[in-house]
């Protein structure tokens, strides 16, 4: 019975191959004999049917067919459910309804119903009306709506097929109509208006007058300046001024989450899921995921007043004099060609005359900052992308930007990845989100105060905005204790934050058995990384693994304690851990070669630097200069994988008050925090023991050993299930009270005392 059943599941690929060929073979014969008179008898015949049933719209009817086959024969019609058929029917009456319509004086008409019929039916021989058909369904449609309703309930009925077909919006259809009609429409405008300013500017240079200039802000709006002075300005300056859009974004409705299946979080079965896609994702009753999960609504983040710039204007314009006078006192001809003001500095575009080198506009940043009155300025030669050097210079005012307008920004509110994360605005007030998934990790550095800790806040913020519990998991390790404490009790922790040094050793090491643990998993099912693995999981409907984001806050103290332990966890974790769905992100408050190694930093691509107090320790961070110019207070260069050069941002803020209610808000959802306890032990049983101290387990590891009459460390390993150092301490400590022997290679140790021997010097261990 099993070869039978199996002959057939071979033949039944082969009975559709045929059966493709004949439907493609059909079609192709209705076809020539539609076109041609040379397929005989059979084809006279099929043109005369064909013509009396459909008249001209039968010469649409064998391409259809043609294509149904050569569908069938891909395998594609397995894919075709009953809606996309109706379509196509729906489609293809209404073309044959309208052309009859069309043609509805050509239409037969007989003395009574029968011979108008028989009349249609010799006519659509001859290529008049729609054929039999045709005039079926027409006569019906126009004896019941009449010709122009007819007209109305055709095109909507097809109009609504096409839809079907192709999944496309109308809606969306007609806005990116508008959108182009709009954009095309501008650029003409523009193109008259540049026409005319040139018109002008030649008529201007005859007359030897002082030109005008066009100052166009964010917002497009046209102001003409007369230059006064000596110096005058005879170049169109661009001014991009963020805080003029002060349109607000609609709300953001944050959809419920549906009530979800419990599932695991531990070791092999913890874990993360797709970036694109949501997995359910089976939480134990152990864990404080809730069954109902509501995610934070952007109403518990406050709104910031925006900043008054009526007069930046003539502030800008006032510093482009100066600037182009600074240059042209030292011999630099350059012209200013756009300026853009961000929240806290304004970058004006310079572009150098033909023969100026840029290493003298960049040896001019001290006079130009004395010139300017500035703190400091900060030179980017040159802007990449442009053929230009940007000249960045603080703003007199700054403004704050708050993380709830980052937040409701399309670019973070569109992303499907769970691991989006909200930076700030650029130079131009732009938002600015990254995806930690593609980083793959990331270290943070600066100086106290430069806004480190308010970066990592909006970080962690914007994962609980995104994601929930089953879907992203977090390790936070704190052991400066205050900073992330208040985190506490939400459902997405694994474990409590760490603030023990010691310990946050021990919970990388755990999150390397965890790789190491999902690699394994990912061999077993054959798949390469945490995404194919959520994937394949999803389709047999099994527990899916989230993502685990490890955050250490303080990486100096963590060096200062167990710096070989620190280094070589992290390093595996930056090495191997992106596939397994597990993220690092690094944060210190000291970018020196002690804390941050070379090993370290050629792991962690990705790089974000606050201000700090030298070049060198900006060189630390970023390899390159340009930390040491920031401003402080959330101004921060971004250097992602993959970019030529760092990215100037200011910080989104969050204030301690913000993230309060957004964790209490988490709370209330999970009546109690329970943490994952297999880890914890773990992490208990791995905390190394302080030299001097006596091993709690060092009484039982005797007891042990001298039972079985060996002693090795593997032993004990396997035996209390404890790491590698603390087992060795174990044995050392034997060895040290003569329990057992010295070590003689590749041979257990001696156990040199009984049984009876233990139990007399038990009490003195």
């Amino acid at each position: 019975m099993s070869r039978r059943k199996n002959k057939t599941k071979q033949q039944s690929p082969l009975k559709q191959e045929i059966l493709s060929i004949f439907v493609i073979a059909v079609g192709i014969l209705i076809l020539i004999s539609l076109q041609t008179e040379s397929t005989g008898e059979l084809g006279k015949f099929i043109k005369f049917s064909l013509m009396g049933l459909l008249s001209i719209p039968s010469y649409i009817l064998p391409y259809f067919i043609i294509l149904l086959g050569v569908m069938s024969f891909s395998g594609k019609t397995k894919n075709i459910d009953a809606r996309w058929k109706l379509s196509l029917l729906v489609l293809y009456l209404g073309y044959i309804m309208l052309y009859t319509i069309y043609h509805l004086e050509d239409m037969a008409k007989g003395d009574y119903y029968l011979q108008t019929l028989m009349l249609s039916y010799e006519q659509g021989v001859e290529g008049l009306g729609g054929g039999l058909i045709g005039t079926i369904l027409t006569s019906f449609s126009i004896k019941l709506l009449g010709i122009n309703g007819s007209y109305v309930i055709i095109i909507t009925l097809m109009i609504a097929a096409i839809i079907l077909l192709t999944g496309i919006s109308l809606n969306h259809l007609l806005k990116t109509l508008k959108q182009s009609l709009t954009d095309i429409s501008k650029s003409f405008i523009s193109s008259v208006i540049d026409f005319i300013q040139v018109s002008e500017e030649k008529v201007e240079r005859k007359k030897e007058k002082p030109k005008k200039f066009k100052l166009l802000d964010f917002e497009e709006s046209e102001v003409e300046v007369t230059s006064q002075g000596d110096a005058i300005i005879d170049e169109k300056i661009k001014i991009l001024d963020f805080t003029r859009d002060n349109e607000k974004p609609e709300p953001i409705e944050i959809q419920q989450q549906p009530e979800r299946k419990p599932a695991s979080a531990t070791a092999i079965e913890d874990g993360g899921n797709s970036d694109d896609t949501k997995l359910p994702i089976n939480i134990s009753n152990k864990s404080n995921v809730p069954l109902s999960y509501t995610m934070p609504d952007l109403s518990l983040l406050d709104d910031y007043a925006a900043t008054n710039s009526k007069n930046d204007k003539k502030e800008i314009m006032q510093k482009v004099k100066i600037l182009e006078e600074t240059m042209q006192n030292f011999g630099v001809d350059a012209k200013v060609m756009q300026v853009s003001k961000g929240p806290t500095i304004t970058r004006y575009e310079i572009q150098p005359s033909p023969g100026v080198k840029v290493s003298k506009i960049v040896s001019l940043s001290d006079d130009i900052a004395l010139n300017l009155a500035a703190s400091n300025i900060r030179i980017e030669a040159p802007i990449p992308g442009k053929a230009a050097v940007g000249i960045e210079i603080p703003n007199d005012s700054t403004t704050t930007v708050s993380v709830k307008e980052v937040l409701e920004s399309d670019k973070y509110t569109h992303s499907d990845s769970k691991l989006t994360f909200v930076l700030g605005k650029d130079i131009a007030g732009n938002p600015v989100t990254a995806d930690l998934a593609k980083m793959p990790h990331m270290l943070i550095a600066g100086a106290t105060g430069s806004g480190k800790s308010v970066c990592i806040n909006t970080l962690i913020t914007s994962i609980l905005f995104k994601a929930t519990p089953d879907e992203v998991r977090l390790v936070l390790i704190d052991p400066k204790v205050v900073e992330l404490n208040n985190y506490n009790g939400i459902p997405h922790l694994l474990i409590p934050v760490v603030t023990e040094p010691k310990k946050a050793a021990s919970a990388l090491n755990w999150a390397v058995q965890e790789m190491t643990n999902r690699y394994k998993l990912f061999a077993q099912n054959g798949v390469r990384d945490i995404n194919s693995y959520n994937e394949k999981q999803l389709r047999e409907e099994n527990e899916a693994l989230p993502k685990i984001v490890v955050i250490i806050d303080e990486l100096a103290d963590l060096m200062m304690v167990a710096p070989g332990q620190v280094e070589d966890a992290i390093c595996r974790l930056a090495q191997m851990a992106r596939a397994a769905g597990i993220h690092l992100i690094v944060a210190t408050q000291r970018p020196s070669v002690d804390v941050i190694t070379g090993v370290i930093k050629a792991n962690i691509p990705s790089r974000i630097a606050f201000a700090v107090s030298s070049q060198a320790d900006s060189r630390t961070i970023l390899d390159m200069g340009g930390a040491e110019k920031l401003l402080g207070k959330g101004d921060l260069l971004f250097y992602p994988v993959g970019a030529s050069k760092p990215r100037r941002l200011q910080g989104a803020f969050i204030s301690d008050a913000e993230v309060e209610k957004v964790v209490s808000f988490i709370k209330q959802q999970v009546a109690e925090a329970v943490y994952e306890e297999d880890i914890l032990e773990k992490i208990e049983t791995e905390l190394p023991v302080d030299e001097g101290t006596v091993d709690e387990l060092l009484q039982e590891a005797i007891e042990f050993v001298v039972q079985t009459g060996q002693a090795s460390i593997s032993m004990l390993q396997r035996r209390f299930r404890i790491g590698y150092n603390r087992a060795a301490r174990l044995i050392d400590a034997m060895e040290e009270r003569g329990i057992v022997g010295e070590h003689e290679g590749s041979k257990p140790r001696q156990v040199r005392i009984s049984k009876e021997e233990f139990e007399e010097i038990k009490s003195r261990v």
